[in-house]
C-alpha cells in the first residue's frame, strides 16, 4: 500500500519506467558558466526585492533578508538602567548556546583551566546539530589532503570564503575526527576497522565520515555526555536565553543578561569572556520557505553581537537545501540528507527524466529544482499545492544492493515509513528548504572578533563557507571553531581584570535607531518564532 495519492502514483510509474535507461547513462555536471546562470535566474539569494540594507550600526548597508533585517534593527528587551550590581553567577567563560559549537567550546575552555557556564535557550542539545544527518568532512586518507579539501571548500563557496578561516577548518579536521572518536563517538566503519567515507556535493574526494544518517545526533550525544561528566567545572543553565550582552567601561564584553523562559525574570551572568554559539535563523522563514532548523533558530547571536559593535558579513547568502521533504504535509521542510544522493538517488521530474547531476553544489542543485518546477513546469504538485520533484531513492537499492537504505539511512526510512512510503520501493518528493545561514558575525581564525572579550563559533559566524556551504562542513565548523573558541576565550580570560559593567551600548543603540527614524516594531532577539501569525 502506498502513501501517495493516485494522481502522484501515475508519475511514479513513469519514474519506474525510465530506471533501466538511467542505470546505463550518467548525467553530466554543469559548467561554471551554467552554474552561474542558473543561480542568478532561480536561486532565492538573487531576488533583490526580498533583501534590505540595514540602516544602523557598524555594518550599515549590509544586505540581508527583510525578515532578518527587521530583527537586527529591533529594540532591546531592557533599558540601560538594568541593575548589574548583583550577578546570579560569576565565571571565567560564558558560552551562549547548547549545540555542538557551544559544547565543544565548553570542553576546551575547561581543559584550559577555566570555570565555564553554558547558558542555553532550550534544553542542552536542542540545536541544529541534533538534526544534521549526512556526515562530517575531514581529509584523512592517503589520496586526500587538507589542501585538496581547501580547494573544494573555496570552489564550493564561489571563491568568496575568508581564506584564513578555510585553512583553519581543513587543517583541524583530522584532529577533530580523532578527538570525537576518542570521546566515544561511533563512526561508521568497514569490517577491517577503517572509517567508511562517501562523497558529498561539490567534493573531489570521498571524505564524508558518518554515523549512518544520525551523524549530528551522535556528535551531540558524545559532546553532551562529556560536558555532563565535567559538571564540577562546567555549569549548564537550561531554558535561559541571552537577551543582551554586557560591556565594561573599557569596551569589553563581560557577561550577558539571561531570561528565565518560565518566569521571565532577567538575571546578569558575569564573565571574563563570552563565546556566542547560538546557531542560525531558519525559523525566520525567509521568503516564506519552510525550514529544517530547530525551534529556537531565530538569529539571536547576530542581534546580540551587532549591538555591541561586532561587524557582520555574508548575510546576503542563505543556504536552501535542495532536498527538503515536500510530501506528506506533516513533514514538509524536514531534511532529506544529501547522503541519499551520495548513495545514488537521482533527481527526477514528473515525466521520469533526470534533469540535473545529483551532486552539484547545494545552491546549484536547489536552483535546478526551482527551475524545473517554476519555468519548465515539470514538477509534481501535491494535493495541498506544494511543488516538488522526485528523488529516486530506489536507485540506491539497485546500485548498492538490497538492504542499503535500511542499513545506511534508517532515519530517512523511518521518517517516510510513518506515512506508508517505503523509500526502498518508492521515490521521495522533495523541494528546497531553508537550511543554513552562510553569513553572520565576522571573526578571526582564533574566533576573536572586533569586540574584546567576544568570541564566535558555528553558524552564527560569517566567512567560513563564502556564499555556499558544502555538505559535511557544518558539523566540522562547529567542532573546529567551537574548540578554537573555547581555547581562545579561556586564554583571554586568564589575562584580564574586569572593569565596571554597564549597558551604555543599549542606550547608544536606541539613540541611533531614533536618529535614523528606524522602528520595525520588533523587540529582539525574538527568541522563539511566532506561529500564531502567518510567516
Amino acid at each position: 500500500m502506498s502513501g501517495y495519492p493516485p494522481e502522484m502514483q501515475e508519475s511514479i510509474r513513469m519514474v519506474e519506467s525510465t530506471r533501466p535507461r538511467r542505470i546505463r547513462e550518467s548525467f553530466p555536471a554543469m559548467s561554471l558558466e551554467e552554474r552561474g546562470a542558473i543561480l542568478k535566474a532561480f536561486h532565492p539569494d538573487y531576488k533583490d526585492e526580498t533583501f534590505h540594507a540595514i540602516r544602523v550600526g557598524v555594518s550599515k548597508g549590509q544586505r540581508m533578508p527583510i525578515e532578518l533585517a527587521r530583527v537586527v534593527e529591533g529594540r532591546p528587551h531592557i533599558g540601560p538602567d538594568f541593575n548589574l550590581s548583583d550577578p546570579m553567577i560569576e565565571t571565567d567563560v560564558l558560552v551562549v548556546g547548547g549545540g555542538g559549537a557551544g559544547a565543544s567550546a565548553a570542553l576546551l575552555a575547561q581543559e584550559q583551566g577555566a570555570k565555564v557556564v553554558v547558558a542555553t535557550k532550550l534544553r542542552f542539545g536542542d540545536a541544529n546539530t541534533m538534526m544534521a544527518q549526512g556526515g562530517i568532512q575531514a581529509a584523512d586518507r592517503p589520496e586526500d589532503s587538507p589542501p585538496i579539501h581547501y580547494l573544494d571548500v573555496i570552489g564550493g563557496g564561489h571563491f568568496t570564503n575568508a581564506p584564513d578561516l578555510v585553512e583553519a577548518l581543513v587543517v583541524d579536521a583530522p584532529v577533530v575526527i580523532k578527538w570525537l572518536e576518542d570521546l566515544g563517538m561511533m563512526f561508521d566503519k568497514a569490517p577491517d576497522g577503517m572509517m567508511m567515507e562517501e562523497h558529498g556535493g561539490g567534493t573531489s574526494r570521498k571524505r564524508m565520515h558518518s554515523a549512518r544518517d544520525y551523524t549530528g545526533a551522535e556528535i551531540m550525544r558524545t559532546l553532551r555526555d562529556e560536558v555532563r561528566n565535567r559538571e564540577d567545572d562546567i555549569t549548564v543553565i537550561e531554558f535561559a536565553p541571552v537577551i543582551e550582552l554586557v560591556m565594561d567601561d573599557q569596551g569589553r564584553v563581560v557577561g550577558a543578561i539571561v531570561m528565565n523562559l518560565e518566569t521571565k525574570v532577567h538575571r546578569f551572568i558575569k564573565a571574563k569572556a563570552v563565546v556566542l554559539a547560538t546557531g542560525g535563523g531558519g525559523r525566520l522563514h525567509y521568503q516564506g520557505f519552510p525550514t529544517t532548523n530547530h525551534h529556537g533558530a531565530t538569529a539571536d547571536g547576530v542581534v546580540l553581537a551587532y549591538r555591541v559593535g561586532a561587524p557582520l558579513g555574508y548575510l546576503e547568502s542563505m543556504q536552501y537545501h535542495p532536498t527538503g521533504a515536500a510530501f506528506p504535509e506533516q513533514i514538509v521542510g524536514l531534511l532529506v540528507t544529501e547522503k541519499v544522493r551520495g548513495l545514488g538517488a537521482q533527481p527526477i521530474n514528473r515525466e521520469g527524466a533526470q534533469f540535473v547531476y545529483p551532486l552539484e553544489p547545494r545552491d546549484v542543485e536547489a536552483a535546478a529544482f526551482i527551475r524545473e518546477c517554476r519555468e519548465r513546469e515539470m514538477g509534481i504538485v501535491t494535493p495541498t499545492g506544494q511543488p516538488g520533484v522526485w528523488l529516486d531513492s530506489p536507485m540506491i537499492e539497485i546500485i548498492q544492493g538490497p538492504g542499503t537504505i535500511q542499513r545506511a539511512l534508517p532515519a530517512m526510512a523511518r521518517q517516510f515509513g510513518r506515512f506508508e512510503i517505503d523509500i526502498a520501493q518508492e521515490p521521495m518528493l522533495v523541494y528546497p528548504t531553508l537550511h543554513y545561514q552562510n553569513g553572520g558575525v565576522r571573526l578571526r581564525a582564533d574566533t576573536s572578533t572586533e569586540v574584546p572579550g567576544l568570541f564566535i563559533a558555528g553558524e552564527v559566524s560569517g566567512g567560513v563557507h563564502g556564499h555556499n556551504r558544502l555538505m559535511g562542513n557544518s558539523l566540522l565548523e562547529i567542532t573546529v571553531f567551537g574548540r578554537r573558541a573555547g581555547r581562545s576565550a579561556a586564554t583571554y580570560a586568564q589575562q584580564i581584570t574586569l572593569g565596571t559593567p554597564n549597558l551604555a551600548h543599549v542606550e547608544a543603540w536606541n539613540r541611533e535607531l531614533e536618529e535614523a527614524g528606524v522602528d520595525t516594531g520588533v523587540v529582539s532577539p525574538i527568541l522563539l518564532p511566532d506561529y500564531t501569525r502567518h510567516v
